[in-house]
């Protein structure tokens, strides 16, 4: 069965046993590239989104790639959701459980107005822990997570559904399930 995102599958490369044994490691670099694929992805991602945001959260690190790019396809502005400590000025911070670990993102304390409407995106959403923290910083400034949008899920993980059971719309472009 073909899928509409096939051609996009293809420029994702699998790294198996990163970071740790028995991890397939779901690599866009390879995808970033491919000006063509790059470009198509951000176009189909845009295409999902309904009322336009007022901004578009990245998550740092390859966070940041998805979100610039969608955000200014869409004509908004980009709010960095950083590892705390990396933000000059008054930030606030969320710990949160990843496959590996702990960790903690922060945000500026005035990076969005209270009602804006704000639009997550990120490369890969595996068991939802920084969507979810991101999701906790914005809804602390006052503002509404609008949707959420990955090029990848990883179903099987479950973070997709720990957000949409917070209430925000998820959508993925692709998901590799098992393995």
């Amino acid at each position: 069965m073909i899928s509409e995102h096939d051609d996009l599958r293809a420029l994702i490369r699998t790294i198996p046993d990163f970071p740790k044994p028995g991890v397939q490691f779901r690599d866009i670099t390879t995808l970033l590239l491919d000006g063509a694929g790059f470009s198509a992805a951000i176009e189909r991602i845009a295409f999902r989104i309904g009322e336009k945001p007022d901004l578009v959260a990245g998550i740092e690190a390859r966070g940041f790639i998805v979100a610039a790019a969608l955000a200014q396809r869409l004509g908004c502005g980009l709010l960095l959701i950083r590892k705390d400590g990396k933000l000059p000025g008054e930030t606030i911070a969320e710990d949160y459980a990843l496959e590996y670990g702990r960790d903690r993102l922060a945000m500026h304390v005035d990076a969005c107005a209270p009602g804006a409407r704000v639009w997550l995106a990120d490369d890969l959403i595996a068991t939802g822990g920084s969507a979810l923290a991101a999701t906790r910083l914005i809804r602390r400034a006052g503002a509404e997570v609008a949707g959420a949008s990955f090029i990848i899920d990883l179903p099987d993980l479950g973070g997709a559904g720990r957000l949409k059971a917070e209430g925000v719309p998820v959508h993925a472009l692709i998901a590799f399930e098992g393995d």
